[in-house]
């Protein structure tokens, strides 16, 4: 099966590769892909019933349900492409699958407590991979609620705000836009509850959801436990993975059969939900409010120091949690000095308090190509929010890379702190930002907006250098799987007593295979190895059945819906005769082809290519539509492996669908999987209002026809622009 919300290139190559290796072993063989362009050649319960094993080749969270009682293989999706025969000859042997673990839950390959690590996957193993992949389904749930909430508070605040004699803003109670500042104040409240239940949705699928949310919910009200301020989006973190566990470990939990229906929809949700909700007030809120109590003791006997370490220190914990007990604090401490007359604490904390989402913002506009578009947007919208001192803004990008994030925030806020309090930067009202010192309430306003600028600039550049170490890493990482170094490690093997399986399996056991897919949760993409070589998070399945005639599937029994050759040649060899002069539906035409690349660079080569493709007249901005293709590279490289590399675009610098080809003869380095250089090289270019399908459908052809070496070949030794179009014209 096949599961990315970024691109299929990897899904439609494992399962082309299954196709042939189980066609080469005399197995009938069906694929299901399931992906953006929705689900094909759905595997039936009669296909399921009928098969004798199942394997997964996923790097997405899947729904092992309707696999009990089949022997099930679990790997990365990589594995499909790189050893399907030792795939299909291990699925003989695998272990029946129990459905305790996970029926229903959505778990990825190696899923299941104490699973061993999966193919191919980075240091940290399965569990890392689920952990990052659950951590970004949250947050890519938790964004529109950031966004929605942040603008419509200062939309608000801009548009309805009464300004006072102490400089601050006051909306009037009633007014149009206090009901438009009280729906921003949902939308906020709303944002961590979110965080936690989808983090938790993509570890134990829909029972954990409930739990999750109201976790989330109880972590951000302090009153409950006895605290002022809530555990934040760090609380909704924490209860998120231990709602997402707990349902877990609750599924293992042996059940009589007529309680089993309903164990998912009553039982383990209100079971989870008690539970995680208890141990939060009862065992980890006591220490959160402990904490809050002796971090403003212990402020308060700071209040004669150094105005510089005072106001770092402030800066650090307003910068630390954005919202949580750290972050209020160093607010409420601040604020509560205001009543004294001592206004220059508060100073501090106003400065402080808007680096977060104005630096974070400003990284996205720095280095565009670290960042996906979602996050480049909501960069737009923490710049935003920043203006009116809303350092929430920032918390999508704490969340998704804590570890670069979060540290280059407090150094940042450090600065701005330390800067105010040098400079006695004084605020009369209780909040920060911008808006307080154009409104009137900070006193040295030339010496905030200083603090501000630098403490904005250095969070940027820290999260710049500390997020382009951690790909360059990750690159290292992929080079070093591409060239085999974790060749030895063997896929995970799932099921009832799952461990480590390799090769091998008793004779004649398993003799039909089919690639099947089972559904996921929309999410973010996981951490795998696969994953940074470029696979956009893609998946695959099989399944492995009986069939006496060992029959091709020419014939379409293989339920195939002809896409994953059920021509009967799985090299489409013989169909160069009557090709149509259309290829592609006419997106690729003798004007796009190009025989041969001067460029020897990836970058050069998508210039040389965009260039290429302008010829067409459907290109208004070639360097925008560089830029962008360039920073679908940056998300995970578009080397496919065997010498192939799919660069696409979603931009409207084109006006309408454009697809060019161009070959390499010495090759491109790709960053590719496989360690291959790119001889071959598609550039998929297509206008936003077009991008849903159209590329998506495209890439699937691509990505299947060019898994036949046959095919590969003649396209690499056509002489001329027309032989070329001749052979492409096969892809159907």
């Amino acid at each position: 099966m096949t599961a990315c919300p970024t691109g299929i290139a990897h899904t439609y190559m494992a399962a082309e590769k299954l196709v042939q290796a189980a066609r080469s072993l005399g197995h009938e063989i069906k694929v299901e892909t399931q992906g953006s362009i929705g689900a094909e050649n759905h595997l039936s319960d009669n296909d399921v019933r009928d098969a004798d094993a199942v394997i997964i080749a996923a790097d997405k969270d899947v729904d092992r349900s309707r696999f009990v009682g089949k022997r099930v293989l679990a790997v990365g999706v990589a594995e499909g492409i790189r050893h399907p025969e030792q795939l299909l000859e291990q699925a003989r042997s695998a272990p029946v699958y129990g459905g305790e673990e996970g029926a229903g839950a959505g778990n990825g390959a190696g899923a299941g407590v104490g699973a061993a690590p999966a193919v191919g996957g980075s240091g940290g193993g399965k569990e890392r991979s689920v952990t990052y992949k659950a951590l970004m389904n949250g947050v890519s749930y938790m964004i529109p609620f950031v966004v929605v909430g942040g603008l419509l508070i200062a939309i608000s605040l801009a548009l309805g705000g009464h300004p006072q004699a102490d400089g601050g803003l006051v909306i009037p109670d009633g007014s149009f836009w206090k009901h438009v500042n009280d729906i921003g104040v949902i939308g906020f409240t709303l944002m961590v509850p979110v965080l936690s239940g989808y983090i938790a949705y993509a570890i134990g699928d829909r029972p954990a959801l409930v739990p999750g949310m109201i976790g989330g919910w109880i972590a951000n009200t302090g009153s409950l436990y006895d605290s002022k301020a809530g555990a934040g989006f760090i609380g909704a973190i924490v209860t998120g993975f231990l709602a997402g566990y707990l349902v877990q470990w609750i599924k293992k939990v042996k059940v009589p059969k007529f309680a089993r229906p309903i164990m998912p929809i009553i039982v383990i949700p209100i079971v989870a939900t008690t539970v995680l909700g208890l141990f939060f007030i009862y065992v980890i809120g006591r220490p959160i409010s402990w904490v809050f109590t002796h971090l403003t003791d212990w402020l308060g006997g700071m209040t004669g120091s150094s105005a510089i370490l005072l106001g770092a220190l402030l800066g650090l914990m307003i910068a630390f949690d954005m919202g949580g007990p750290v972050n209020k604090t160093a607010f409420l401490f601040g604020a509560g000095l205001i009543a004294t007359g001592n206004q220059t604490v508060m100073g501090m904390c106003a400065a402080a308090i808007p680096v977060m989402p104005l630096g974070q913002g400003l990284a996205t506009l720095v280095r565009r190509r670290l960042y996906s578009e979602q996050e480049r947007e909501t960069g737009m919208a923490a710049l935003f929010m920043g203006l009116f001192g809303i350092s929430e803004g920032a918390i999508p990008f704490a969340a998704a890379r804590p570890a670069q994030v979060i540290p280059a925030n407090m150094l940042g806020g450090a600065v701005a702190g330390a800067l105010a309090g040098t400079t006695g930067v004084t605020d009369a009202v209780p909040h920060g930002g911008p808006i307080v010192a154009v409104l009137g309430a900070v006193g040295g306003v030339p010496a905030f907006f200083l603090a501000v600028v630098a403490g904005s600039v250095v969070t940027a550049v820290t999260t710049v250098v500390l997020v382009d170490v951690v790909e360059r890493r990750k690159g290292g990482v992929a080079a070093r799987a591409a060239v085999g170094v974790e060749a030895d490690v063997a896929p995970v093997v799932v099921g009832v007593g799952a461990g480590v399986g390799r090769g091998g399996g008793g004779g004649g056991v398993a003799s039909r295979t089919g690639v099947g897919a089972v559904s996921v949760p929309a999410g973010h993409v996981g951490a795998s190895v696969e994953e940074v070589d470029g696979a956009a998070a893609d998946s695959a399945g099989v399944e492995v059945a009986d069939r006496a005639d060992g029959g091709d599937g020419g014939d379409g029994s293989d339920g195939s819906d002809g896409s994953d050759g059920s021509d009967g040649s799985s090299d489409g060899a013989g169909r160069d005769e009557g090709a149509g002069s259309e290829v592609l539906s006419g997106y690729l035409t003798g004007q796009t082809v190009k025989t041969q690349l001067v460029a020897d660079e990836k970058e050069a080569a998508i210039r040389e290519m965009a260039e290429l493709v302008a010829g067409t007249g459907k290109v208004a901005d070639v360097d925008e539509l560089v830029r962008v293709a360039l920073a679908r590279e940056a998300q995970g490289t578009t080397g496919l492996g065997e010498e192939i590399a799919i660069p696409h675009a979603k931009t409207d610098a084109v006006t309408a669908p454009v697809v060019g080809f161009a070959r390499s003869a010495d090759g491109i380095d790709w960053g590719s999987p496989d360690g291959t250089r790119a001889r071959l090289v598609f550039l998929i270019s297509v206008p936003e209002a077009a991008a849903g399908d159209e590329h998506l459908r495209i890439l699937a052809l691509l990505s299947r026809k060019l898994m036949a070496a046959d095919f590969r070949a003649r396209l690499q030794g056509a002489e001329d622009e027309a032989a070329i179009l001749r052979v492409l014209g096969e892809i159907q």
